[in-house]
């Protein structure tokens, strides 16, 4: 019988919601619209109500900590890919090669997933990725590279670049300074 709980993370883009089921994230929801919401939907697709559980979620909290403040470049967690379906899988993979402060277009992630006709669909998996942040979405854009929607909330995406961004351009400062 698996164990499924969740907590709460505040971090600089508002309230997150981490959802666990064992050891491994099932979903990280920056909880736009309250963390209740977030907390229910969860529930819903997952068929059970979490329970409150801090000390699973602990690590991933001072992870994320570290990557705000410009520390961490990468996430180690063990993900559990129930909520994710198909090509999804492979396009959100695929996303994990993209380096820290760097981004790919939908088209090169489709490459790198090897579905070099599939950028709709990367964009589509990057929109419905159950875990946002750790999986790094937000450093896939459009052809143009204009940043796109990210779940109808661009700002948050701008925001990860720009961190991300600003962390490498800072490193890059102190190497030649």
């Amino acid at each position: 019988m698996s164990t499924v709980t969740s907590t709460e993370y505040d971090g600089p883009l508002g309230p997150i919601l981490l959802t666990f089921i064992d050891d491994a994230l099932v979903r990280l929801d920056v909880a736009h619209d309250g963390i209740d919401l977030a907390r229910a939907e969860i529930s819903q697709r997952l068929g059970v109500v979490p329970e409150p559980g801090a000390a699973v979620g602990e690590p991933l909290c001072a992870q994320l900590d570290e990557y705000f403040a410009g520390e961490r470049r990468t996430f180690d967690v063990g993900l559990d890919w129930r909520l994710v379906r198909g090509f999804t899988r492979a396009a959100l993979e695929a996303t994990r090669d993209i380096p820290y402060g760097e981004v790919a277009s939908y088209g090169e992630v489709a490459l790198m997933a090897d579905a070099p006709r599939a950028a709709r669909a990367v964009g589509t998996a990057c929109g419905s990725s159950p875990f946002s942040i750790v999986v790094p979405v937000h450093r896939v854009v459009r052809a143009d590279g204009s940043i796109g929607e990210y779940g109808g909330h661009p700002e948050v995406k701008e925001y990860l670049l720009d961190l991300e961004s600003r962390v490498v351009r800072d490193e890059r400062l102190q190497a030649t300074g």
